[in-house]
């Protein structure tokens, strides 16, 4: 008995020091970020080996270019709210893959990939700015770690506030795998509804930030809706927020990343 209380106690005491940029959110965070990070890398390397990178044209320089401010805006945010050790092991890299899938995601430590399936959604730097910061939001939220920290306590693989990777060694590095974006769909981790409302309204900031109007937001997110008609099951059998319900969140979110968009960017 004594043990599940120490164990719960310093669970608590480790959620109580996560908290989510901007958002103020506790999280629960138990894992290592180093750990994720090198699985991260690693994957990443293997994917874009697998895969065929667009390295030129205007296209490539769009992904890289929209990625780079964000990325100065988020550390630019860091810094000036004394969050720069968060970003510590970040290695950013931006890469656009030739895919008709509609989607594109962030791995922990900064490691992006963009298909070439969401830009006629995204339909120019605007638009890729609210896809870009939306993913690369998830990453700086941890919610690849904070998905794998929920598994590992629901599967009962703490002790004491430390992970029992011996007592079911398996299914611990499958979820750290997963929470590093490793799987049958790289890159691609079953976020929760309140995750994803986070990553639209941290990603929104970011945009801000980086120059780009968050009034966009909203266009790019209907055109998405529209692109899914008939696909999108309703919202309480998805993970994902409803269209209708994300895009209102994100109109009430707009005049707080004006704010951040008026002061002319980073």
């Amino acid at each position: 008995m004594k043990k599940i209380i120490l164990a719960f106690t310093l669970i608590w005491t480790m959620v109580s020091c996560a908290e989510v940029p901007i958002t103020g959110r506790k999280q629960l965070k138990l894992v290592s970020d180093s750990e994720l990070n090198a699985m991260s890398f690693q994957a990443y390397t293997q994917f874009l080996q697998e895969n065929k990178v667009v390295r030129n044209g205007k296209e490539t320089a769009m992904v890289k270019e929209v990625g780079t401010r964000i990325q100065r805006a988020v550390e630019t945010y860091m810094r000036q709210n004394n969050l720069t050790e968060m970003l510590q092991g970040f290695k950013w890299e931006f890469n656009l893959v030739e895919d008709n899938t509609v989607n594109a995601w962030c791995m922990p430590g900064g490691k992006v990939v963009v298909y070439t399936g969401i830009l006629p959604i995204a339909q120019n730097e605007e638009g890729l700015a609210v896809v870009m910061g939306h993913e690369i939001a998830h990453a700086i939220a941890a919610h690849g770690n904070e998905r794998a920290s929920q598994g590992l306590l629901a599967n009962g693989l703490l002790q004491a506030g430390s992970i029992a990777v011996g007592q079911n060694p398996t299914l611990t590095n499958q979820l750290l795998l997963q929470a590093a974006g490793v799987g049958t769909q790289l890159g691609i981790l079953a976020y929760g509804r309140n995750q994803e409302s986070e990553a639209d309204h941290i990603g929104l900031i970011f945009m801000a930030m980086a120059g780009y109007d968050p009034n966009a937001s909203v266009p790019f997110w209907q055109r998405m809706a529209k692109n899914s008609q008939g696909q999108a099951p309703p919202e309480f059998l998805s993970t994902h927020p409803s269209s209708e319900t994300r895009i209102k969140d994100l109109q009430k979110l707009i005049p707080k990343a004006m704010k951040y968009y008026n002061k002319g960017g980073v």
